[in-house]
Order: structure tokens, then sequence, then C-alpha cells
């Protein structure tokens, strides 16, 4: 029986890689693993995260028993690939607080997170609903969910937006706007931004003619909790 690492090599490159000896197995094994993360970036930005760890093996074109040693559950393969955009998320949300206009703050993250997850089905799946990387989406949404909150107070503080709103409103309403992109980017892939200065004009502050908000905001646990029951089952 073969040494375990020396079945790796031969799964990954085939009898002739396994057989040379002055091939190293790190560098095979890497270049492999890059492989698989870049197969794996281009469906899950393509399809989302329910594309199965089968068909990023064959869009690898290594054989699935390599992807699993190289990553042992779809969760390892997920974290490895987002980690670094999901601390951008927090990025934005902190640049966004700085801000000294408190409506042109807002505004700025809501346009930014909605042309970020336009272009990013994995992202957008993992954060609209957290069954993925849930230590670290949790993590961001602890770190996210106070600075929302301040640019949500401060907005209403000046003035500038309606006393209704809620912190828990405004991811809602960035999934709202980045479902939009995936529904007309085939006919007008920039409709979202039409549907988003009607969204701006519904925050503005309550005046003569504007509708009471019907129902109260979802609690945040409320939140999680609607993210999780209507997440694509794994695969």
């Amino acid at each position: 029986m073969k040494p375990e690492g020396l079945r790796d090599l031969a799964d990954a490159a085939g009898p002739a890689d396994a057989a040379d000896p002055a091939r190293p197995l790190r560098r095979d094994a890497e270049r492999n693993r890059q492989r698989i993360l870049k197969a794996a970036w281009e469906v899950f930005n393509e399809q989302g995260l329910e594309v199965s760890l089968d068909e990023v093996a064959r869009h690898a074109g290594v054989g699935v028993g390599t992807v699993y040693r190289r990553f042992h559950t779809k969760e390892e393969l997920v974290e490895a690939l987002f980690v670094s955009r999901i601390d951008s998320v927090a990025a934005l949300a902190e640049a966004a607080a700085e801000v000294p206009d408190p409506w042109s703050g807002l505004v700025s993250f809501m346009e930014q997170m909605v042309e970020m997850l336009a272009g990013d089905a994995g992202l957008r799946h993992m954060l609209m609903f957290a069954t993925y990387g849930r230590d670290r989406v949790s993590y961001a949404r602890q770190r996210n969910a106070p600075l929302v909150g301040r640019l949500v107070e401060r907005a209403q503080a000046a003035g500038q937006v309606r006393s209704d709103l809620a912190a828990t409103d405004i991811p809602f309403l960035i999934f709202t706007l980045a479902e939009a992109t995936q529904f007309g980017r085939a006919v007008s892939p920039q409709i979202w931004r039409r549907y988003f200065n009607i969204i701006l004009d519904g925050l503005r502050p309550e005046r003569a003619g504007v509708t009471p908000l019907p129902v109260p905001a979802l609690l945040p646990e409320e939140m999680e909790s609607t993210m999780r029951q209507n997440a694509p089952r794994h695969r």
C-alpha cells in the first residue's frame, strides 16, 4: 500500500507525476490546492454555495477524493475562500461610520455592499443565509451590527432618515437589492440602481403623505432565524 502522501500525489497529478522522484510532493500538493480554490471560487461566485464538492472537483479537473483530502468539509473550503471577504464587509461599515455626513455614510455603505454582493454569489449566499462559515459570519455580524446601528442613529439624529428605521432594516434592504441585481442582469445589469433610489427616498424623514410602516422591524434574532430558514440545503 502506498503511503498516504504518495496516494494524494498519484490521485492529484496522475501516474507520470507520481513516478517522478524529482517532483516535490509539497509543490504538487500546493499546486493542486490552488487549482481547487480557483475552481471553487469560479463556481461559487457564479452559482452560489449550494454547489456540491463533486461539481467543484469536476470544474477543477481533479478527483473528488483529492478535494476531500485538501478540504475535509465544504465548510473548510468556503472559509478558505471567503474569510478575507467577510473582513472586507466589516471594513466597509467601519469606513462608512467615519464619513462626516451621516446620510452620505449610510448611502455609501449600502451602495458598496450591493455592488460587492452583486458580483459574488458565494459571498451573497454566505451572508444572506448564514449557513457556511458560521463563526466567521457571526463574528462579522457582531462587529457590523453596532456600526450599522450607529449609521442609522447618526442619520436619525441629524434628521436625515425616518425615525422608525431600524438597524436590521439595512441588511434586509441590501439583500433585496442584491437579489434584484441577479433578476435583471441579463437585460439591465444596473436596474438595481433605479430601485436603490426609490428605497433611499423611502428612508427619508416622515413628511406629509408618507405611509407609516405597518409592521415592526425584525429583531436581530429574528433576522438570524429568517436567514437560516431560507437557506438552500447543504450538498
